[in-house]
């Protein structure tokens, strides 16, 4: 696609007015193969890697945002290989990567024309959107990209919950919400232009300017209508936590699978998008130097079965480092969430959300007529399972030992038992 810069991008009156959505055919295909890939990995990178001490590290010490954005001048990420990211995230079995051209402190990691604050006036000087999305495109892994709606630098940002200390001279409440609406439609433009097939667009912020406290139009429908306007296959998420808005074509939990709300961020209800779950590896989503509390491998594996098990696609974290290179214990998690997908991802991939659950320790995936039972919990012990199935089963399959389960069916009661491993990871049986 030839290089397209975008200068002003002007809104049509009539815009104010938009009809119901209605998605394309090229649209709704692209929610099929999302709804289908279940597995994406979601990666937090930009100048704040640098502090080692996460993505909000400039809001929550109270950062000057002009002393912060000198360290730009330091950004140098030398081991940043595209190649080797996208091979490793390609060999976990994910099937797409979600990444974060501009986060809340609002430096952008490709060649925007909109401002100065971006990748090319750093010493690395090199487009990293580009050679992520050439190599995503060249091994055939579905680009999304995170864009944040709020941002903690510039000025003409409206003033909201956050970023309140980092000194932005002029800013104010009401700012000058035309020219920073502006900015961000021709942003979007150009990652939209410029980059090739880019399956969605994932915000982040709405939250700063929510319901709750001063009414606020980010008057999404220009937006939403430029995004599907440049890219009618492209999707749009926004991380607001609320039951989906018009417009949006996937819907995001944080922190939790769909229904549940643990994290306290995930209480809205569930609408009839695909949907996601985005989660943390390790405790924050930007690399912080102290966080080395990495989820075991099962409880990352079981999380991506529960998360199936919703209907839903888990989109797991990691934090590149300030170097550009992903940690080591990230890539060997990544490693051996793709050996266990290697060998039981019939029970993950192209499913739907099954009809049985009981508790954390079972849940069911399914595709057509094959239903799957996820045994979640650790018994080590024979057990004796009497589940309600109503369609008559021709077969019962234990995937580990690849092994036929005697069963017997009445009365719409189906039972048979099993031994569950001490060390079970997902015990799965295949239900025909």
């Amino acid at each position: 696609m030839k290089k397209i810069i975008v200068v002003i991008f002007l809104f049509s009156f009539l815009s104010s007015f938009a009809q119901s959505y209605k998605p394309t055919q090229e649209n709704i295909q692209s929610r099929n193969d999302f709804a289908n890939d279940k597995f994406g990995i979601f990666l937090h990178w930009g100048l704040y890697s640098i502090f080692g001490q996460g993505e909000w590290y400039m809001t929550n010490e109270n950062i000057d945002c002009h002393e912060y954005a000198k360290s730009a001048q330091a950004f140098y990420p030398h081991n940043f290989n595209a190649e080797k990211w996208v091979e490793a995230i390609k060999a976990s079995g994910a099937k797409y990567i979600t990444f974060t051209t501009r986060h809340h402190d609002g430096f952008s990691l490709w060649d925007t024309k909109q401002s100065d604050y971006n990748i090319m006036n750093t010493p690395y000087g090199k487009d990293i959107v580009k050679e992520l999305a050439d190599e995503c495109h060249k091994q055939g892994i579905s680009l999304h990209l995170y864009y944040s709606l709020l941002d903690w630098t510039r000025e003409d940002y409206p003033l909201g919950r956050t970023g309140l200390g980092t000194k932005r001279i002029h800013a104010s409440k009401t700012g000058n919400w035309p020219s920073y609406l502006a900015f961000m439609n021709n942003q979007l433009t150009e990652l939209l232009c410029n980059y090739g097939n880019i399956r969605a667009i994932w915000f982040d912020g709405w939250w700063d300017h929510d319901e709750d406290s001063i009414p606020f139009n980010w008057q999404f429908n220009e937006i939403y209508d430029n995004i599907h306007r440049l890219q009618p296959q492209c999707l749009i998420g926004n991380n607001h936590h609320q039951h989906p808005f018009e417009g949006e074509d996937i819907q995001i939990f944080e922190r939790d699978v769909p229904g549940e709300n643990k994290a306290g961020l995930s209480g809205q209800t569930i609408g009839r998008l695909p949907l996601e779950t985005c989660q943390t590896m390790n405790g924050m989503w930007g690399y912080k130097v102290k966080d080395q509390n990495y989820k075991s491998p099962k409880e990352l594996i079981q999380l991506l079965v529960k998360t199936s098990g919703k209907g839903a696609n888990l989109l797991l974290n990691i934090g590149p480092q300030p170097d550009g290179s992903l940690p080591d214990t990230a890539l060997a998690r990544l490693t051996q969430i793709g050996i266990w997908l290697k060998e039981y991802g019939e029970s993950i991939y192209g499913t739907s959300a099954g009809n049985f659950k009981q508790g954390d320790s079972i849940v069911s995936t399914q595709r057509e007529n094959i239903l799957y039972l996820h045994f979640l919990n650790e018994k080590g012990s024979r057990q004796e399972m009497s589940i309600p199935i109503s369609k008559r089963i021709k077969k019962i399959t234990a995937l580990k030992e690849n092994s036929n389960i005697p069963f017997r069916q009445r009365n719409g009661i189906l039972k048979f038992k099993i031994t569950i491993p001490k060390d079970n990871i997902d015990y799965i049986l295949r239900i025909e």
